[in-house]
């Protein structure tokens, strides 16, 4: 477990899209990393199909924290990983569990990303 200060990242491979689910099987069906159902449907975050997706999606890369994973209990956890993200204008799209936080950045600012949060003292591995 971490305490709320610097935190160990890994870029996961790939680029992903976020979509909100239109069926719900296809959904399932998909190379998804997250589901989060919400009273307005169902949000998925899945992996880019290169051949069917092709340039017709927002790509996004995901920073992974579960390798440094964190109890609930503990507070500004996620602030520290947003808060120079947000100063460095990248937007995020988040999607926590359990034990981690899934942060992605349009796939155009991953460079600008990684440099803010080395910046802030996190370590991120490539």
């Amino acid at each position: 477990m971490t305490t709320a200060g610097a935190q160990q990242l890994r870029i996961l491979a790939g680029d992903l899209c976020v979509e909100r689910a239109v069926d719900e099987g296809a959904a399932l069906a998909s190379r998804w990393v997250s589901l989060v159902r919400a009273p307005e449907g169902l949000t998925v975050v899945r992996a880019v199909d290169a051949g069917a997706d092709g340039a017709s999606v927002e790509r996004w890369r995901a920073f992974y924290s579960g390798d440094s994973a964190h109890g609930l209990d503990l507070p500004g956890v996620l602030s520290r990983l947003i808060a120079p993200l947000a100063a460095a204008g990248v937007p995020v799209f988040v999607a926590s569990t359990y034990d981690a936080d899934l942060v992605l950045v349009p796939a155009e600012r991953l460079a600008g990303a990684v440099a803010a949060l080395r910046a802030a003292g996190h370590r991120v591995e490539e």
